[in-house]
């Protein structure tokens, strides 16, 4: 099973990423927060985690407000570094741990911990601009990650306590994964600041202090404080720092202070805390039943004949083939997939058994192959088929057949009055 080996926190500033891409580690404004990040390189190094689960928030980079969740997990294979605005830094690409992922979101959800799920978002600077000052990154990153985005700028957001609580599930979804894996739980973001308005560059060191140490030494009394107290005490986006509670709450309720620190340079305070787990084992396989908690909701599926549950592995081994067909929402695209629908295979870089069934409109094969049907509905608008051909094919029979055993006898689409001469 997988273990939690400990958890650390680190605030995200730019400007730990600003003095690392400039070589400003030792300048004297800076040094005070490489000396403070030290102890946690060293305990990395020593460790040797194979998988970070990595708290943070966007910073309206890859998270707007078109479409903006409280809990936003990462089921990637690999993150790139986001532009946010004068063009990525140069850093590599880091791995994701997509099964672990998949695990963690479906014991979230069967703990009603109601995520989103989301590929192909580069992460800003919440992520990599801590990452790069505790891990070398050439030539590649040495663990893969988890990544987990907070909603925190748009409100209502998640209350702390619900914060706390997520990380008493974290932990029974991450130490009920079956591979032996050691994970070390890190949470960004904070301590106090305040970036707009009149009030802007608010800073509190005693609630830092006082922040730090009731999260070692008394965690659930931080989840009485509301918003409104969180920013009062540490200024409106130095609220952020509920979501170490995350992190807190997924540790043992004893851990090992191993090392904290503090420096206050400019705009944001700057903490580092590292704590080590203090767990004990259980006399009962308490896991098992955890996976069994988790798997509830589906058990049977599999009893339904030629039913096919989208679940997140069938979501990420169909991916490359439903984003081809979403895009058939695009009046560009579409023409193109009608005029030349093989230099349009290749440049999606779909697979040569993805080319084929799509090439005979095999629908049930789509389908069976991890296509969801609402994908398919789109195709067969832009091919002017009704949904009824294709509930047929679904079912091996011929249209004909397949209307008999309707009450009415109707076909339909989802196209628009100009697609409307379904065949």
């Amino acid at each position: 099973m997988a273990r939690i080996i400990g958890g650390l926190a680190v605030s995200h500033t730019p400007t730990i990423g600003f003095a690392v891409d400039h070589d400003k580690q030792h300048e004297a404004a800076w040094a005070p927060i490489f000396e403070g990040f030290e102890p946690i390189k060293a305990w990395l190094a020593e460790r040797k985690p194979d998988v970070l689960f990595y708290v943070f928030n966007d910073h309206v980079t890859s998270f707007f407000f078109d479409h903006y969740g409280g809990f936003s997990l990462g089921v990637d294979e690999r993150y790139e570094v986001a532009d946010e605005g004068g063009h990525p830094r140069d850093l590599p690409a880091i791995g994701g741990h997509a099964a672990l992922s998949r695990h963690i979101g479906e014991s979230l959800v069967a703990d009603e911990f109601d995520l989103s799920f989301f590929r192909d978002k580069p992460l800003d600077h919440g992520f990599f601009s801590p990452m790069s000052a505790l891990l070398p990154s050439s030539p590649a990153w040495p663990v893969e990650i988890v990544p987990l985005q907070v909603g925190v700028l748009q409100f209502p957001i998640p209350s702390a306590l619900r914060c706390y609580k997520l990380g008493q599930a974290l932990r029974r979804a991450i130490e009920s994964y079956p591979e032996d894996l050691s994970v070390a739980i890190v949470a960004t973001g904070g301590v106090s600041h305040q970036v707009h308005g009149e009030r802007c560059g608010f800073n509190n060191p005693q609630w830092d202090a006082q922040f730090l140490d009731l999260l070692v030494n008394d965690p659930q009394r931080l989840t009485q404080l509301t918003h409104a107290e969180y920013a009062t005490l540490g200024g409106m986006e130095g609220a952020e720092v509920i979501t170490w509670l995350i992190m807190r709450g997924a540790l043992s309720a004893t851990v090992s202070l191993r090392h904290q620190d503090y420096y206050l340079p400019s705009m944001t305070g700057i903490a580092t805390l590292l704590l080590e787990n203090q767990d004990r084992p259980l006399p009962v396989d308490s896991h098992a039943r955890h996976l069994a908690h988790m798997r509830h909701q589906l058990a049977g599926i599999e009893q339904l004949e030629g039913t096919y549950p989208f679940t997140l592995e069938r979501s990420a081994k169909g991916y490359r083939l439903n984003k081809f067909l979403h895009r058939m929402i695009e009046p560009a695209w579409r023409q193109a997939f009608l005029d030349t629908p093989e230099a349009l295979f290749e440049q999606s870089g779909l697979s040569e058994e993805e080319r084929d069934l799509l090439r005979r409109r095999d629908w049930r094969g789509l389908i069976q192959y991890g296509a969801i049907f609402f994908v398919l509905e789109k195709l067969a608008a832009v091919l002017g088929i009704p949904n009824l051909q294709v509930y047929a094919a679904m079912r091996g029979e011929s249209l004909e057949d397949f209307m008999k055993t309707r009450n009415q006898q109707v076909l339909y689409s989802v196209a628009g009055k100009a697609q409307l001469s379904v065949k």
